[in-house]
Order: structure tokens, then C-alpha cells, then sequence
């Protein structure tokens, strides 16, 4: 069976917390949909391997978290299971009669339309029954499972501490998680998101599964979540350097997706698309050149032709037409469904009581982009989680801060040569007690205190749903990182209908209201320059009256674009478009105007 068989869907679900989607390929993979799962929390891992095994009468052996090689050891073992188990699923599936309700029927009956959907049709329709066999014979050969792939974020690459001393480099928590997939025997792509890590995307040279065989095929492929065309050149060119191909460039929307959000300079998707689509040969040449020549160095043998490019978009994508365009106009692979899976019970580990939130979650004050996340990156959440609850409790009862039972976003040392979480209580007491022996004003004094106690457990409360769900743990309080989408769907559906709503058989949007995808980032957009302008009048953040104005520059090119861009839209999809920018463009003008620069914000040449 060849794993590295593209997917026959035009979509794929991204990487969702730690524990939405930890086990999904178990439950998609053999409907051939591509999953992704997050290696962060190996201690959420070893528990999920625990519940599977035990559930199959399976014997599990712990691997204990004393061993220094535990959390590489934790994934490897995780994803051999994951692999193990879909490759027996896919087995057991092409085995299968085609009859109502069957995994084979239910496998080309979710297929977009396409060649392979069109032979199933065929064989439906074929009256003959020896060549109906015959036909069934020939689909059962092109069954081909999902993609089980992996997401390393780089900024999460903690050194461990044994008995308060550093271990190695290699023991750290992002090159941990690489060894663990790398020795996997998954074949499939390691999706790396937040930028460049240089001795983690340097420590990917040391495993040949990325590196073409002598047939140039590459059994493990890298995947670089990016925000721009810039940042795809930057790191494409540090890794074709080494000998390392990427072989797709996954597109995010800075602000519209879920989770961790990370705000472009004002770029919006739309124009960072089109340059894809104008420049992806360009990029192909260059970097394989720079590739070829390093293959030379590293004395293993140059490939004639490119290794294959994909380009795919995901963040806020809601409607058949929206997943159309973007496939056919921008030419882009594939599509990235996230939060509408939240609702899909067989596919995603949301437990029943936050299901119930997600589904009543019918406004754009049921999710916000907050201030939680210990990294300083603006975090989408669920505002009635039960995080979000013990959060505020703890600080009614002047008990800020978590107990920080994981600790996988440690990461300063201003109080402790170990490094602390901003989130938990250690950090937060010691914080605070350094602000109360400030000379700062009452009134900033409080800013400070909000500033310091906003920030809430992420790495143990994501995993939260999942917890519950399986009843790993007596107790949790989920974190639910849904993007502002979900409040587009209000219901619980079955994988049926949520790949049925995204091909367009169906609809399953409840809000008549909902703007366009390129519309709504646009609005998200505003409203972030808006509360950095605030935060930066009131001290909280340092940026400049020059990053504004280019900030308010960058959107309206953006604006510009889309303008041009409706003329591809049909005649209603048009008018509703054009009224929204508008609408938007006023607010844009209304921002930051020159001569109305707060007194707080450095002016710079």
C-alpha cells in the first residue's frame, strides 16, 4: 500500500489544539481524508495509547516520562499504532460488500465529483453482473487512506531539565517530537508552523526518510505552515540549503483561523494567493536549484526534475463556492476544514457539555481573540469554556495563575534559572509581587495586573476535551480554540454531511448573515489595529505610529485587490462583496488618521 498516494478529497483537516484531533486519522484516514496530528503534549500521547490498546485488549507497557528519550519514545510508538491501525482499517475496508452503510460505499459516495467518483457511478449503474464484479474489483485497488501527518509548532521546543540540569540539545521538546516522527513508520508530512527553528529544521538532515530514495522518492515530506510569499522563499531557501525539499506551503490566514493567531503586517489572504499563483513556478526553479546543489555536497544524488510543490489555504473557509473559488481560481491543492469538524462528533474529541456550547455559540461574543496564550500570541477561545471559568475564578479568589501540571510553554527565566510559564501561579505570584513594589501609577498598576493574570493554561486546558471525552483524568477544564467560523454552524453533524456541505450537496450554514471568508479577515484585521493602537497608548505593547500607518497601507492594497477581484464573482455574490469592502474601507480611513497620532506611540522616521 502506497501511503504517499495523494488524497482523493480537495480538503484536509488541519491540526486542531492538542487533543481535538489527536486520534482522527483512526476514524478518517480510511475514508482516504488527510488529518493532522499534534506532537506537543507526549503526555496526552501516552495516555491516548493506553486508552486504545486497553480498548482493543491489547497489552501496554508504559513508557515512563523518567527515561530521558521517553517523549520521542511516547511518538514513535503513538504513530507506528496510528499506522499500524489504518493500514488493517484499509484492509478491512477494501474487503467490504457495496451496500448501504458499508466503509467502501461510505468511501466513494464521499468523493468529490471526480474520475474515481464517476467509475463508482458507473459501477452502480451496470446492469451486467459479472462486469459489475469486475468494477468493483478495479475501485477496491484505488482505495488509498488519508495522509497521517504530524504538526510540530517551532516555538514550543523547551530544553528539559533532569535534577535541574539541562539535558542535550536533542532531548529538547521540538527535536524530541521530530526524532519520534522520524522513526516512525508513518510515511507521510511533518507540518511545521511559527516561523523558523534552526537547529530543529538543522536536525532534520540526520534522518534519510527525508531525503529522496533512489527512486527520488521521499518517504517523509515537509510541510511549512506560512503567512506570506516572503516567509515561504525565506524558509524554503534555509532548507533547500541543507538538502531538505518542502513539499507544500500551507497557507493560513493570519488572523481568521483557530487557535494561535499570528497577525500579518495587514497582508490578507486574498493578495498573498495571487502571488503564490504568479510566482510558484519561480519558487520551484529557485529552489531547486539550491536543493540539487546541496544533494552534491551531502554526495547523494541530484534530482533532474523538481520534487513536486503543493500550495494549499486554510482559516475561515465556510461555503462549497468559497472552497470552488479558491481551488479553481487560486489553483491552490487543497483546502483546510478545521472548527466546522468541532461539530462532527465520529470525527474530532470535543466532550458532550462543550459540544453544547459550541453548537449555542451563535454570536461573534461567544468566541474572541484573547490574550490567554503564555507565548504572547493573540489565542481564539470559547468564551464560556470551562477554562475560561476557572480562569476567572481563580482570580475572584486572589489565587491567579495555574498549577501548570505540563509545562510545555516554559519559557522565562527572569525569576529562575529553570524557566517558568507566564500562566502559572509561581510566575504570576512572583510578577505581581515585583509590581506591587513598582513606583507605577494606581491606573497602570492595573493595566500591568490585567496584563499579567490574562494569561491562562493552554497546554494541559486544550488537551481538556479530549480528557474528558475518554475519561483519561477525574478532572479538566477545557480550553475550546475554535475560530470565529463556528458560529456560522449551529448544529452537530456527521462526517457525511460536513464533507457533503463542503463539496456543495448540501448546506449547513445557519447564519443568512455570514460575510465572505476575504471579508470577514478584512473586519477581524481592523479590529486588531484598532486594539493595538489602544494597547499602545495604554503601554501594554511597544509599536510604533510607522508600523500603523504601514499596518493601515497593507489593508488598503488588500482592498484595492478585492475590488478587482469581485469582477470573478456571480452578479448577487458581487453586490453583497462590493457593499461589505466598502463598508470596511470607511472604517479603514477612520483609523489611526496622521494628525490624530496618540501622544504614546513613537513616531519614527
Amino acid at each position: 500500500m502506497n501511503l504517499l498516494n495523494d488524497s482523493p478529497h480537495l480538503f484536509h483537516i488541519p491540526v486542531m489544539g492538542t487533543g481535538f484531533s489527536i486520534d482522527t486519522p483512526l476514524r478518517v484516514a480510511k475514508y482516504g481524508i488527510s488529518s493532522v496530528v499534534s506532537l506537543t503534549d507526549d503526555i496526552l500521547i501516552e495516555q491516548m495509547r493506553k486508552y486504545h490498546f486497553t480498548k482493543l485488549n491489547r497489552k501496554y507497557e508504559e513508557i515512563s516520562e523518567n527515561n530521558d528519550n521517553s517523549r520521542a519514545e511516547r511518538i514513535t510508538s503513538y504513530l507506528n499504532f496510528i499506522d499500524e491501525q489504518v493500514r488493517e482499517q484499509i484492509n478491512t475496508l477494501r474487503a467490504e460488500p457495496f451496500e448501504p452503510g458499508s466503509d467502501i460505499t461510505r468511501y466513494f459516495e464521499m468523493l468529490p465529483d471526480s474520475s474515481l467518483r464517476q467509475e463508482y457511478l458507473d459501477m452502480l449503474a451496470e446492469p451486467d453482473q459479472k462486469k459489475k464484479q469486475q468494477q468493483q474489483e478495479a475501485l477496491r485497488h484505488k482505495v488509498v487512506p488519508g495522509s497521517i501527518d504530524v504538526n510540530i509548532m517551532t516555538k514550543l521546543d523547551r530544553d528539559v531539565f533532569r535534577r535541574g540540569t539541562k539535558l542535550a540539545p536533542e532531548f529538547s521538546d521540538a527535536m524530541a517530537a521530530l526524532r519520534g516522527y522520524a522513526t516512525s513508520t508513518l510515511r507521510s508530512s511533518v507540518i511545521f508552523s511559527a516561523g523558523i527553528n534552526p537547529r530543529l529544521f538543522s536536525y532534520l538532515a540526520m534522518f534519510d526518510d527525508f531525503f529522496p530514495d533512489d527512486s527520488g522518492i521521499l518517504r517523509k515530506k515537509i510541510v511549512l505552515k506560512v503567512s506570506d510569499f516572503r516567509s515561504a522563499i525565506i524558509q524554503g531557501k534555509y532548507l533547500a540549503k541543507r538538502g531538505l525539499w518542502v513539499s507544500e506551503y500551507r497557507i493560513e490566514s493570519g488572523l481568521n483561523c483557530g487557535g494561535h493567531a499570528f497577525a500579518t503586517e495587514g497582508h490578507l489572504t486574498g493578495p498573498i494567493l495571487e502571488e503564490f499563483k504568479n510566482r510558484k513556478t519561480e519558487l520551484t526553479e529557485l529552489l531547486h536549484k539550491l536543493y540539487n546543489k546541496a544533494l552534491v555536497e551531502l554526495k547523494r544524488a541530484p534530482l533532474q526534475e523538481p520534487q513536486k510543490i503543493r500550495i494549499t489555504m486554510q482559516g475561515g473557509i465556510g461555503t462549497a463556492d468559497e472552497q470552488k473559488f479558491l481551488l479553481e481560481y487560486y489553483g491552490i491543492d487543497s483546502t483546510g476544514w478545521g472548527t466546522p469538524f468541532l461539530l462532527v462528533p465520529e470525527v474530532t474529541n470535543v466532550d458532550d457539555i462543550h459540544l453544547e456550547k459550541l453548537v449555542a455559540a451563535h454570536n461573534d461574543d461567544d468566541v474572541y481573540l484573547s490574550d490567554r496564550s503564555p507565548l504572547g500570541v493573540p489565542f481564539w477561545i470559547l468564551r464560556k469554556s470551562a477554562s475560561e471559568e476557572i480562569h476567572a475564578r481563580r482570580i475572584g479568589m486572589n489565587k491567579p495563575g495555574s498549577p501548570c501540571p505540563k509545562g510545555f510553554l516554559i519559557s522565562n527565566t527572569e525569576f529562575t534559572n529553570v524557566p517558568l510559564c507566564r500562566a502559572s501561579r509561581t510566575y504570576q505570584k512572583k510578577k505581581l509581587k515585583q509590581l506591587a513594589e513598582s513606583n507605577m501609577s494606581p491606573q497602570q498598576a492595573r493595566r500591568q495586573e490585567e496584563s499579567i493574570t490574562v494569561k491562562s493554561c493552554i497546554c494541559h486546558d486544550v488537551a481538556g476535551s479530549a480528557i474528558l471525552k475518554y475519561r483519561l483524568e477525574k478532572e479538566a477544564h477545557p480550553a475550546i480554540c475554535c475560530g470565529p467560523n463556528i458560529v456560522n454552524f449551529n448544529g452537530i453533524f456527521s462526517l457525511e454531511e460536513m464533507v457533503g456541505h463542503i463539496y456543495g450537496r448540501l448546506s449547513l450554514i445557519t447564519n443568512p448573515d455570514r460575510p465572505h471568508m476575504f471579508i470577514k479577515e478584512l473586519s477581524i484585521y481592523v479590529d486588531y489595529l484598532r486594539r493595538e493602537i489602544q494597547r499602545t497608548s495604554e503601554g501594554l505593547v511597544d509599536k510604533t505610529t510607522k508600523y500603523f500607518l504601514n499596518f493601515k497601507q497593507n489593508l488598503n492594497t488588500a482592498i484595492e485587490y478585492y475590488r478587482n477581484l469581485a469582477e470573478q464573482f456571480s452578479a448577487e455574490q458581487k453586490d453583497r462583496f462590493l457593499q461589505d469592502l466598502n463598508k470596511l474601507f470607511s472604517e479603514v480611513e477612520n483609523i489611526l488618521p496622521e494628525k490624530a497620532v496618540p501622544a504614546t506611540i513613537k513616531v519614527t522616521s
